[in-house]
């Protein structure tokens, strides 16, 4: 392995020297930039890793290393009857930040869950109104028809009250879009006309304090020293520095520039393995790469053209090739891991002759093109998103397809494709919350278009049976209805199903009680021998 150049040694002793002298100081590599510090207005795991395990808490979170919830802000909850009313008993004496710019003069309270979750669903709300933004993994998740209204009864009691039973949503106010903001801070944001502050210096209840982000280089936290489960805070300077190439985060680990690292290539785990000073901790991923056809477009609105398209990928060419022991096929909506996960139902398979022969069939004229769009970013779902798209680009050429592969940064790539400009692009999903609607509806339901359904697709009976699931409380009755809409799904093909991916966490041995989690990344008990 290559010795560290002059430029990587400097940056990580300014990345040290940044943080106060005192104190434990972690470091992570992570894949890239946050799109914001406001977790409401995002979807994209690479912004959730920054801010969810960090910066924000949640009414109701995840134990750390499983898709199980615990009392977060609020320390208990009642469920009337009926489904339809939740009624959330906060937690007292939790600080917000004291930051350069934000002195707090209160403890959270009931006035900063009604302000977090009324922004997402009124956009008359005053602070909505001066900073107009959407919410999209709120909408992705239905919330914003099933949520009537948001009401204080007290300082330290707020009850949720739905138009409908939603059987996920206690799993839904865990996911990481809903980090409560401080409506304290808000309001002086307002008074200062400074309400887009909210995005780029972010306050909130978590462990670590917010201190300056250089894009695409660094973020730096500092331990909350006022936090509410302040025992488990084990690492004074958290940094994040953003290394988008997973060859060279590997180096860095390596020669102990980053103690944590995101995820890497199949052939440098394998080297990592080897090495005595790093410890290789793995899961099965709660995950799907997928390449989302534009159910929009002409000639992929067509069922047909999807599925002669999806036959014609050589997807265990692409597992060999890029995934090696890291990953399995997918030819679901969701990975086995997820309950309700039909295992009954089986993909079409490769044929690129039967998928010729449809393609003729419906007619698609000769020199189709293609824009094919491939992420910029490494993600747990896919290793090389570009290597993918040429490897499709070329068994889509065997059939007579035509393609171009197109990329922007990560950010802008998010934002386009929500926008519905691309032909077909790569993307994939980690769970959130351990519910299957978190991938049926997140993904595929007619609200989510706009969000994460980058297909596109709204079909009425799929829409429909995921819809009667999130109604019904009977697990065993959700899990029929969900394996009729991963029937539909399989019929029409939104989205080609590619892989699920193993996920690797290499640490530094010097890392102490790093549990890896299926979910998002949390620092609660993580401990380093600096």
């Amino acid at each position: 392995m290559p010795a560290p150049t002059l430029s990587r040694c400097l940056l990580t002793l300014s990345l040290l020297a940044a943080a106060p002298a005192m104190g434990s100081t972690l470091i992570y590599c992570s894949e890239g930039s946050p799109e914001g510090f406001d977790p409401g207005q995002y979807t994209s795991g690479i912004t959730f890793q920054a801010l969810s395990g960090t910066v924000y808490n949640r009414l109701i979170e995840f134990e750390s290393g499983s898709t199980r919830i615990r009392p977060g802000l609020a320390e208990s909850w009642t469920v009337s009857p009926d489904g339809k009313v939740y009624t959330f008993h906060l937690r007292r004496g939790v600080k917000f930040h004291t930051t350069p710019y934000f002195k707090p003069t209160r403890d959270f309270n009931a006035d900063d869950v009604v302000f977090t979750w009324t922004r997402y669903a009124d956009a008359n709300q005053p602070f909505r109104k001066a900073y107009p933004t959407e919410f999209p993994y709120y909408a992705d998740l239905g919330l914003d028809k099933m949520l009537d209204r948001v009401e204080k009864v007290d300082d330290h009691t707020v009850r949720f009250v739905l138009k409908q039973p939603n059987a996920a949503f206690l799993q839904d106010t865990a996911t990481d879009f809903a980090g409560i903001l401080s409506a304290e801070y808000a309001g002086q944001l307002l008074k200062r006309g400074t309400p887009q502050d909210i995005n780029q210096k972010p306050v909130g209840t978590g462990p670590f304090q917010f201190r300056s982000y250089q894009k695409d280089a660094s973020i730096r936290f500092t331990k909350n020293p006022a936090y509410w489960r302040g025992k488990d805070v084990k690492i004074d300077n958290l940094v994040y520095a953003i290394t988008p190439d997973s060859a060279v985060r590997a180096q860095k680990l390596k020669s102990g520039e980053c103690h944590v690292t995101a995820y890497l290539k199949p052939a440098d785990i394998e080297t990592l393995k080897r090495d005595p000073h790093i410890r290789m901790q793995s899961l099965p991923g709660l995950n799907i790469g997928y390449l989302a056809f534009n159910t929009k477009k002409k000639w992929l609105d067509r069922t047909d053209v999807r599925r002669a398209l999806d036959m014609a990928i050589d997807k265990q060419a692409i597992l060999k090739g890029l995934y090696g022991e890291t990953g399995i096929l997918a030819d679901h909506p969701m990975p086995p891991t997820q309950w309700g996960y039909d295992a009954r139902l089986k993909g079409q398979g490769h044929d690129p002759k039967q998928a010729a022969a449809l393609l003729k069939k419906a007619g698609v004229p000769a020199g189709l093109d293609i824009a094919l769009w491939a992420m910029p970013v490494q993600r747990p779902y896919n290793p090389n998103a570009k290597r993918m798209a040429e490897m499709i680009q070329a068994d889509w050429a065997r059939v007579g397809v035509r393609s171009h592969i197109v990329s922007y940064e990560w950010g802008e790539y998010n934002k386009r494709a929500k926008r519905g400009e691309h032909d077909a692009v790569l993307y994939g999903w980690s769970g959130d919350n351990g519910d299957p609607d978190n991938w049926l509806g997140a993904l595929l339901a007619c609200d989510s278009i706009g969000g994460s359904n980058y297909a596109q697709w709204c079909n009425p009976q799929f829409d429909k049976l995921v819809t009667d699931a999130k109604l019904n409380s009977d697990p065993k009755v959700r899990t029929q209805l969900y394996s009729k809409a991963q029937a539909v799904f399989m019929k029409e093909l939104p989205f080609s199903p590619i892989a699920h991916s193993i996920v690797y966490k290499p640490t530094r041995k010097e890392v102490q009680n790093f549990r890896i989690s299926p979910l998002m990344l949390l620092w609660e008990g993580t401990s380093i021998r600096n």
